[in-house]
């Protein structure tokens, strides 16, 4: 026989981690689904997570599996490559196991891809960064360039100015006249030279960043360097679903309510799997939403149920 949990959790990230903390206090057979890839995992530290900033995400990842497992979760290291939706769900696993639930939460997160210019990809993470709210102060005051990708990227020059007042904004495939004047007195503002012409590779030295060199050869001295990835959103369970998405500049999201249901009844959605901006700490309290309102939803489904009979 298919085993039948009160609710599947696929994904076992911070968002997933939270849900299966909640629903196994509430005394709810829940199992977590972890294909074991988190966003975070280039990064050594995360921060700005109150009690918690610095940790390594693979150690709170490793706490937080000891901690559902306290409350008798289940946690399987595989990848769900179906769903259907019957009078339960139906789950099938890569690994051939088929399962049911009652509920789901989906905390599949996203994945980022990175602007293909050498070396970005192998320094992702460590001087090579996206966010400066997660790693700015760590390297504060350093040199700093920006790698445009599109206009837009003058938002991002823009923001590190917060944590360094040596930035060099590349333009890159971005031609100088896609920028506003509004943009350009902005970056003046801000202390923000200015750099046209395409980046063609890295300067590594020593196993760190050293410099960013352009296709004419010209070098510019730097010791980090922010990039915008394109994030792709993992909504393709939910898309089979039928979830309703909207799009934004970040791509295509299920569109949830406050608790984090989706417009499939019986499907939350919780972490990056609803938004490109959820940082470890907004995850793990959107995990935690879902979960507390699937509590609320089994129980009124019960008694709703055991009134009629």
């Amino acid at each position: 026989m298919t085993e039948k949990y009160a609710v599947v959790v696929i994904g076992g990230g911070a968002a997933g981690l939270s849900a299966g903390l909640v629903l196994g206090r509430a005394r709810h057979r829940t199992l977590v689904v972890d294909a074991g890839e988190p966003r975070n995992a280039p990064a050594a530290h995360m921060q700005g997570y109150l009690s918690r900033d610095g940790m390594p995400p693979a150690e709170f990842l490793a706490v937080g599996r000891e901690e559902i497992a306290r409350y008798g979760v289940e946690l399987v290291r595989d990848r769900v490559v179906e769903v259907t939706r019957g009078e339960d769900f139906t789950v099938v696993l890569a690994g051939g196991r088929t399962v049911r639930a009652r509920r789901l939460v989906v905390a599949t997160g996203l994945k980022d891809e990175l602007p293909a210019v050498a070396g970005v990809a192998e320094r992702f993470g460590r001087d090579v960064l996206h966010c400066p709210f997660c790693h700015g102060w760590e390297v504060r005051d350093q040199p700093f360039g920006v790698l445009a990708t599109s206009p837009a990227s003058v938002h991002q020059a823009l923001i590190v100015s917060q944590w360094s007042k040596d930035v060099r904004f590349f333009l890159h495939t971005v031609a100088e006249e896609e920028l506003s004047d509004q943009d350009l007195r902005r970056l003046a503002a801000a202390g923000v030279d200015v750099v046209p012409g395409e980046v063609a590779e890295l300067v590594v030295e020593d196993d760190r960043l050293t410099g960013i060199r352009l296709t004419d050869g010209t070098a510019h001295s730097r010791s980090v360097l922010f990039v915008a990835p394109r994030p792709v959103p993992q909504t393709g369970l939910l898309e089979r679903l039928g979830a309703e998405l909207h799009e934004t500049p970040f791509g295509a999201y299920p569109v949830v309510d406050a608790t984090g249901l989706t417009t499939v009844p019986g499907v939350w959605a919780a972490g990056n799997a609803i938004g490109f901006a959820e940082q470890v700490v907004h995850a793990a309290s959107g995990g935690y939403r879902a979960a507390s309102a699937i509590v609320g939803d089994l129980l009124m489904t019960d008694l709703d149920a055991a009134v009629q009979v």
